[in-house]
């Protein structure tokens, strides 16, 4: 992993955790993300699941890159960088992130990856930004069957490693 200003470069993947902070004082607190450029940015849709069981996974894109922030409680969100989008390998590598509202950062996603994600608290939300519009006629919507590449079930360890950022 590098860093350089606010920006965490994951070397697993070519995403980017772009690091906020929190102001507070007596009249509340402000959540930012200065360094984030939102130039791009076409749209965005908030994402609450029903229940922390709920897995929404796997939607790739070849084209359309996004932005994922956790606006409330804490996500559990999974990258794989797509070989072949028409046969995707079994042994693909599944970088993990933790969002959370606590720690205010953006997980910018380049084009090339299928995401996806769980509520690890109820009635967690995800904001995500888009660089394409809905309706234009692009083909590039993918989806995998969700257990494709990584084991849902499985508890994570809410540590740093080569393959989990929080």
């Amino acid at each position: 992993m590098a860093i350089k200003n606010n920006i965490i470069f994951n070397m697993g993947t070519n995403a980017k955790l772009i690091k906020g902070g929190v102001f507070s004082d007596e009249r509340g607190n402000i959540s930012f993300v200065n360094d984030l450029n939102l130039n791009p940015v076409k749209r965005f849709y908030i994402i609450t699941n029903a229940n922390t069981k709920t897995i929404r996974a796997w939607q790739a894109h070849k084209i359309e890159k996004r932005w994922f922030y956790c606006i409330k409680g804490k996500i559990d969100l999974r990258l794989v960088k797509i070989d072949n989008f028409q046969n995707p390998s079994n042994n693909l590598t599944v970088n993990n992130f933790i969002l959370s509202e606590e720690k205010s950062q953006i997980l910018e996603v380049p084009n090339g990856y299928a995401n996806g994600f769980r509520a690890l608290e109820d009635n967690s939300q995800l904001l995500v930004f888009s660089n394409y519009e809905l309706n234009s006629n692009i083909d590039d919507d993918f989806r995998f069957e969700s257990k494709k590449w990584t084991n849902w079930e499985e508890q994570l360890t809410y540590k740093k490693n080569k393959r989990c950022i929080i």
